[in-house]
């Protein structure tokens, strides 16, 4: 029989997890920790699918003998754990206090534990959630990212586009297209203010867009949070 006991959630407070106004959301410094939360994301999926991926791999590969069930156990071991860093990223940079699952208590004796962690549902939950957002935190990253890069650059333009006539080539502006059909080169460049702002409010645009994206971003990351890392 497993015994739980009981981990109450942690004292320390937690940043606000209220959704900033459209204005503000560009420097507001909440937006830039979420943005924050998508990039290191990534690297730490890697290792978390890279980690569940290997030691599922090989405990189920030495299943057929009695050592594939301690590294079976190390696995959901090692995803509670990685579940614990999870929600202590959320909590910091998402302002995201999550109560985490009980502790797996086995009774009497090595094998009594051991049943005790291959039975133990939080792991599993833990383990999956190593192995689905893999997939979504590229996608996360990808986008928060380019959103972020490109809205500013673009905002940006009239500010730097004095450079391209200087130092690149017969360049008069950023040039948007240059081909050559027929034996005739075609371009483009953006020179004139009208241009100029007309560029940047788009980029602006962006620019203002891209917290919100952010936010529904790290939404899905809150959920999974909960649901499968939570109590």
């Amino acid at each position: 029989m497993t015994a739980y006991a009981t981990a109450p959630l942690p004292s320390y407070p937690t940043r606000d997890d209220r959704e900033v106004g459209f204005l503000r959301g560009p420097f507001a410094g909440s937006t830039y920790r979420e943005i924050g939360y998508t990039i290191t994301s990534l690297p730490v999926a890697v290792i978390g699918f890279a980690f569940a991926v290997t030691l599922f791999a090989a405990g189920a590969g030495l299943a057929v003998t009695v050592l594939g069930l301690p590294v079976l156990a190390a696995m959901l071991a090692g995803a509670r754990g990685l579940g614990a860093v999870e929600r202590e990223r959320a909590r910091l940079a998402l302002g995201l206090a999550v109560e985490g699952p009980a502790p797996v208590v086995g009774g009497g004796g090595f094998w009594a534990a051991m049943r005790a962690r291959l039975g133990d549902a939080a792991g599993w939950k833990a383990l999956l959630f190593h192995v689905v957002m893999l997939p979504y935190r590229i996608f996360s990253f990808v986008m928060s990212v380019t959103f972020l890069t490109v809205g500013w650059a673009v905002a940006l333009l009239p500010v730097y586009n004095w450079v391209f006539p200087k130092y690149v080539g017969d360049w008069e502006g950023y040039r948007v297209y240059d081909y050559t059909s027929g034996g005739i080169q075609h371009t483009y460049d953006i020179t004139s203010p009208l241009q100029l702002a007309a560029v940047s409010l788009v980029g602006l645009a962006v620019v203002f867009l891209t917290p919100k994206l952010v936010r529904a971003l790290t939404n899905v990351d809150r959920a999974a949070v909960r649901g499968l890392l939570g109590k």
